[in-house]
């Protein structure tokens, strides 16, 4: 599944990479293979995960299941698309820039307000999580909820890729940890109910792709990771494979745990607030932990690339530079905070336009990216995505994205019936 290995020259590799790759306006930090997979993780169980139980309510634990497992493995391959592309590129960039440069001007503008949409929706989504989740646990006033999350998340994302990284590393483990006990509590609970995991009603699976679509959105973070790996660019597809495949397991296992213990109609937006009152105290305080480390290991990764994005696509001098970087974090976070403060923008509705519309974007162009790439690209890498971008998986990615935007223009016309 890691693509085709192809080493290009008979040299140290490490020596290659070094002198290959530029560093442009983004500066360079090597990243561990470990430190790949735990990004994507923790990038991975974020709001998406929160909200599928939410989302899949009204289809079913059967139809969320397929959908986060169909979505995954398509994500998978259009984000090899943007990992081969920028590995064919001789300047680090970010999607607006290899978009630019393998699609056109439109294709830039697309692709920024895509990572632009989506980044603003999840971290709207998790200033609205992380403050009913600590109130929930505290009593403390929601404001105050929410600024114990957002402070120390903007610190951390002000120091860097490299912190980010390191952070995302070490809450992700403990994350995992936490809905592996959550899920066996779940089977073991003396209220699961294993009729009500198998109901399902395919009326609502198309919108409900969406959901899980947004679960997975990856490909803006495949430009940072491949900067981190630009000493071994061997590492990135593997990781990156090791990510998505843990993200799939335990993007399951949530919904799954929260259909064995609890009733779709009772199901709030965030699902751990459900799950864990379903199971016990001791469940409700570990699974909103859960929740938070969640939402933490997401925000961190997704604002590093939303500053990134920003920095590639006006063309400043340095992501590193403060008088770039915090106007830009003030931006940035600001909105998101005012807006999920406020409650002006709801937590599943962040999720549902957001996965729609971003995913379609971020999905479909690196399809033409890598056809592109492998035409005009400056560099031969030592690896490729193989047969993960034959004709039929391209067409097969075309086709379910395209087609899920259009679904939601249709229900949102009335034309036809809306995921919930």
């Amino acid at each position: 599944m890691e693509g085709n290995i192809k080493v290009t020259k008979d040299v140290n590799e490490t020596e290659v990479n070094a002198s290959v790759y530029e560093e442009g306006n983004l500066k360079i930090e090597k990243l561990t293979h470990n430190e790949v997979v735990f990004v994507i993780v923790g990038c991975g169980i974020g709001s998406g995960a929160l909200g599928t139980a939410y989302g899949a309510r009204l289809g079913g634990f059967p139809i969320i299941a397929f959908w986060l497992i169909v979505s995954g493995i398509l994500t998978l391959a259009s984000m090899y698309y943007v990992a081969e592309s920028t590995l064919r590129t001789r300047t680090m960039m970010q999607l607006p820039g290899l978009a630019e440069k393998y699609v056109g001007p439109i294709g830039r503008t697309l692709v920024f307000l895509a990572v632009v949409i989506n980044s603003l929706s999840c971290l709207i989504a998790y200033v609205n999580g992380s403050g009913d989740t600590i109130a929930a646990l505290t009593g403390i006033p929601r404001i105050v909820s929410i600024l114990i999350f957002v402070l120390p998340a903007a610190l951390v994302t002000y120091k860097g890729l490299k912190a980010v990284g390191k952070i995302t590393t070490h809450m992700t483990v403990i994350m995992i940890g936490t809905i592996v006990v959550l899920t066996v509590a779940s089977i073991l609970s003396k209220d699961a109910d294993w009729v009500r995991l198998g109901r399902q009603n395919w009326t609502y699976a198309i919108p409900m792709f969406n959901i899980a679509a947004f679960s997975y959105i990856g490909q803006y973070l495949v430009p940072d990771l491949a900067r981190g790996s630009a000493h071994n660019p061997k590492q990135l597809a593997p990781a990156m494979l090791k990510g998505q495949i843990i993200v799939m397991i335990l993007l399951i296992m949530v919904p799954l745990g929260t259909f064995l213990v609890a009733d779709p109609q009772d199901f709030a937006q965030v699902a751990t607030i459900t799950w864990g009152q379903a199971i016990g105290q001791w469940a409700f305080f570990t699974a909103n932990f859960f929740a938070l480390l969640g939402m933490f290991t997401s925000f961190l990764p997704i604002t590093q690339t939303l500053i990134s994005n920003v920095v590639d696509f006006f063309k400043f001098d340095s992501d590193v530079n403060p008088k770039v970087r915090i106007p830009i974090m003030l931006v940035g976070i600001g909105v998101p905070f005012f807006l999920g403060a406020t409650k002006m923008v709801t937590f599943i509705d962040a999720l549902y336009f957001s996965g729609t519309f971003a995913a379609a974007i971020m999905a479909i162009l690196p399809v033409f990216m890598i056809n592109s790439a492998r035409k005009n690209g400056e560099i031969e890498p030592v690896w490729n995505c193989g047969k993960w971008a034959s004709l039929p998986v391209q067409a097969i990615i075309l086709i379910m994205y395209g087609g899920t935007a259009l679904y939601a223009i249709l229900g949102a016309l009335g034309f036809l019936p809306a995921g919930w």
